[in-house]
C-alpha cells in the first residue's frame, strides 16, 4: 500500500493527537417504554485510536451506536462526535462518520464502480475530485481490476472490502465497523485487519463492534465491556486481563482431588472446576498460590503435570458480564 494511495483518501496523520474526543458519551440514558435499553452510560472515545465496544446481545451496544450516528435521539444525557453535539447537529456528525454496518447494503445488480459513484454523489464529493477518489479507493481495496464487474458475483471479502471503501470515499474521520470480518475467510480477515491497522496511521478514529475477541484482542487499543446498557469496564486489553483476570493454573493428578473446599477458600482463588483427574483453578489478585494448592494436592497423592497461564479475552467477558458474546 503506497504512500501516495492513502494520501488521496485521508490525509497523513497528524504528529500530535487532537484534544477534542472523536466520541464524548456523557451520562447517556436510552428507555424504550419502561425498559432502560442504555443506563447512565459515560465513555470517552480519543482521536486516532481503534476502540472496541463489546457486549452480548441486549447489553446495549446496538443502541449507543445509533444514538452516536444520530439515528437514535437519547432520553436523556449527550453524545458528541469530534465535538458536534449529535442531537442538534446530526447532519454534521454523518459527514464526519463512515459506516459499515453488518448488512454492507451494497447494490449487488450495480458494477463496484457504480456504488462507489452513488455513495460520492450521496456525500456532494466535487465531480472533478470523483474519478480519481474512486479509483485511488478501489486500488487501496484492491478491487481496481473488478470494478465494472457486478456486486453480486463478488464473494464475502470483496463485499465487505468494496463497503469499507466506500465509507472511506468521502474521508471521514471516524469510521464504524460492525462486524467487519464477519462471513469472510481467514486470509480474507488478514487483509481487511490490515486496512483497519492502516486507518489507525492515518489519523482516523476507528470504532468496532465485533463478536470475535480474537479480532479485539488483535486490533483495538482499548475496549468497553458494556452489559445491560451499563459500563463494565473500560481499558486496553492487557490492562483488562491484569485487573480482572489472574492465573489460570491447570493441573493433572493420579486421581481426583477430594479437597476442593481447601483450595476454594485460598485467597484469590475465584473458581475450581474438575473433570476427572483434570483440575482448573482460577485466581485473580495473586501471585503466590502455586505453592499452596500444590501442598494440597500431594496430600492427598501424584501430582503428574501443572501449567499457569494469563486469562484470555473471552475469559474476562465472561468474568464481567456472566454471558457469552453471541448469547
Amino acid at each position: 500500500m503506497s504512500k501516495e494511495t492513502i494520501s488521496v483518501v485521508s490525509s497523513s496523520r497528524q504528529a500530535t493527537k487532537s484534544t477534542v474526543p472523536a466520541i464524548e458519551i456523557v451520562d447517556l440514558c436510552k428507555s424504550f417504554g419502561s425498559f432502560k435499553a442504555v443506563d447512565h452510560l459515560s465513555l470517552t472515545v480519543q482521536q486516532g485510536e481503534i476502540f472496541g465496544l463489546l457486549g452480548p446481545n441486549g447489553s446495549g451496544k446496538t443502541t449507543t451506536i445509533n444514538m452516536i450516528s444520530g439515528l437514535t435521539v437519547p432520553t436523556s444525557g449527550e453524545v458528541h462526535v469530534l465535538g458536534h453535539d449529535v442531537r442538534h447537529n446530526a447532519r454534521k456528525v454523518r459527514q464526519v462518520l463512515g459506516a459499515v454496518p453488518q448488512e454492507t447494503a451494497l447494490y449487488e445488480e450495480l458494477t463496484a464502480w457504480a456504488n462507489m459513484d452513488f455513495h460520492a454523489d450521496i456525500f456532494g464529493i466535487p465531480r472533478k475530485e470523483k474519478k480519481e477518489r474512486i479509483i485511488k479507493t478501489l486500488e487501496l481495496v484492491q478491487l481496481i481490476d473488478r470494478k465494472d464487474s457486478r456486486v453480486g458475483t463478488f464473494s464475502g471479502g470483496m463485499k465487505r472490502r468494496l463497503a469499507l471503501g466506500r465509507a472511506l470515499l468521502h474521508n471521514p474521520q471516524l469510521v464504524y465497523l460492525d462486524e467487519p470480518t464477519l462471513g469472510v475467510d481467514v486470509q480474507a480477515r488478514r487483509v481487511i485487519w490490515d486496512y483497519i491497522l492502516s486507518l489507525r496511521d492515518q489519523g482516523k478514529t476507528v470504532l468496532i463492534t465485533t463478536n470475535y475477541l480474537e479480532e479485539a484482542q488483535a486490533l483495538c487499543e482499548r475496549l468497553a465491556i458494556i452489559d445491560h446498557g451499563k459500563l463494565m469496564a473500560v481499558d486496553t486489553p492487557e490492562h483488562l486481563k491484569q485487573t480482572y483476570g489472574g492465573s489460570v493454573i491447570q493441573l493433572e493428578t493420579a486421581q481426583p482431588v477430594k479437597s476442593l473446599s481447601d483450595i476454594r477458600t485460598l485467597h484469590g482463588v475465584q473458581e475450581v472446576k474438575q473433570e476427572g483427574t483434570h483440575l482448573v483453578i482460577t485466581t485473580q489478585g495473586v501471585t503466590n498460590i502455586v505453592p499452596q494448592v500444590i501442598n494440597i494436592v500431594l496430600q492427598e497423592g501424584e501430582l503428574r503435570e501443572i501449567t499457569v497461564r494469563e486469562p484470555n479475552l473471552e475469559e474476562i467477558f465472561l468474568r464481567l458480564t456472566g454471558t457469552a458474546l453471541r448469547d
